[in-house]
Order: structure tokens, then sequence, then C-alpha cells
């Protein structure tokens, strides 16, 4: 796959993860990556090294988007690699405290807030000038936006916020032919939501899919792969559920 061949993009929380999986993707249909990553250097650096030894062009950047410098450091760093020339966006990169309303603290609400709206928004305002016609920035939303998944109103909110971004940043950057989706994944096996490894956890997710199975990394990375590319240039202002028919 050689679709996004020359193109260079950036995807947040790609040590791990849907974002790991990104990154592999996008390398893998032609892309150059910077896998950013928040404090697992180690991990990251493999990521890097795999997509090397794959024929492919990657640098590991860190950043604690948890602080707001860390977003405008990284958004520096990023100008820096790509000599001022960005094509797609991926921002991946997310924290899930699952709590019930009495039992959410005011440092979670705000780490979450912090890294899956204010990094999202700072890292488009920053890098959006170095992107031109036909780039792509995709955000992340969920399934959490629409229907209850468990304890997670807070976490909801936030990717709530995400879906509402989409449609303005959409109208604000397509005059420039920039696209801007989002992805709303539902459970995926991931770190982030290892209940899926139990038996309670995986009975209750294929309860609520028509498609039954538990989503892997991957499944989301070949929708952001699809978004990032030339396939999907009319797509726009959009939020893709990826989530194997959940909640229907």
């Amino acid at each position: 796959m050689t679709q996004l061949h020359g193109k260079k993009a950036l995807v947040t929380g790609a040590s791990r993860g849907m974002g790991r999986a990104t990154a592999l993707a996008l390398a893998a249909a032609g892309a150059e990556v910077l896998v950013h990553y928040s404090f697992n250097e180690k991990a990251a650096n493999t990521v890097v090294e795999e997509i090397i030894g794959n024929g492919g062009k990657a640098h590991a950047v860190a950043a604690d988007l948890r602080d707001i410098q860390g977003t405008f450091d990284l958004s520096e760093r990023v100008r820096e690699i790509t000599s001022g020339k960005l094509d797609i966006l991926v921002a991946n990169a997310g924290i899930a405290r699952p709590a019930r309303l009495e039992d959410t603290t005011v440092a979670d609400f705000d780490d979450m807030f912090a890294v899956n709206v204010k990094a999202p928004f700072f890292l488009v305002q920053q890098l959006s000038p170095i992107m031109g016609a036909g780039s792509s920035i995709i955000l992340t939303s969920s399934l959490a936006t629409r229907t209850t998944v468990g304890d997670l109103s807070a976490y909801a909110a936030s990717k709530g916020a995400i879906s509402t971004l989409v449609t303005h940043f959409a109208a604000e950057l397509g005059s420039r032919g920039i696209r801007v989706n989002a992805i709303a994944p539902g459970v995926v096996a991931t770190d982030m939501s290892s209940f899926v490894e139990t038996t309670e956890g995986q009975e209750f997710t294929l309860g609520i899919q028509a498609i039954k199975r538990v989503a892997t990394p991957e499944d989301i990375a070949g929708v952001i792969v699809f978004l990032a590319g030339d396939d999907a240039r009319w797509v726009t202002g959009d939020v893709i559920r990826a989530d194997g028919g959940s909640k229907l």
C-alpha cells in the first residue's frame, strides 16, 4: 500500500493500543509517522523500530499533554521534524477514568479534559497552519457520547466536546481544503478497556454489538487510514461510528 506515500503524519498516544495500530497502518500505507508518547519511551521506540524495519520512516516525539505547554512543545517539535509541512494529524491520545458522579475527583476531571479536549483543540490551532489542501485531521470521539456504557459521565462529556469541535473545525478549515472528521469507537481490546479480558466484560461487549466479536485496535486503524487518504476526499465534518453496531 502506497496511498499515503510522501505524506507526513502525527499520531498522538501512539506507543500503545489504537494509536500504535494507527501509526503502523499509516506507515504501511506509505506515510512518514511521528509517534507521540507521554511517558513510555521504550514502547514508542519499539513502534518506530518496527516501522523502520519494514522500510518506513518514523520518529518518536515526547510530550505530556496534561500540561498545555506540552502541547505547544509538541507542535514546535512537529514543525521542526516535518520542515513545516504536515499532512495528517490523528489526535488519538486520551484518558478514561471511570467513576460514578459522586466519586469523580476534580483532578481526574481536569486531566481528562486536558488530554481529551484541550490538547486536540490546541494541536489543531498550532498545526493546521502547516497543513495544506488535501490534508486530514482525525479526532477521537466515543460510543459513550450517544449511550451509556458504564460510569463514564466525565469521560463522555470530554468526548462529546470532540464531536462538537469536528463540526466547527471542518467548517473553518474547509476553505483551505483541510478535512476534519472523528472516529467513535465502541469497546476495543486495549489496556484502556482491560475489562474485556474478563468473561463478564466479553459478555457485555458482545451483548451490545451487532457484530459478535471484540474489536481490535487494527479495526479502528483501518478506518483512520481511510479518513486520512484520498478515498475519503469528500468526507468532512463527520463522526464515523466504528463500533461493530453497538447499541443499535
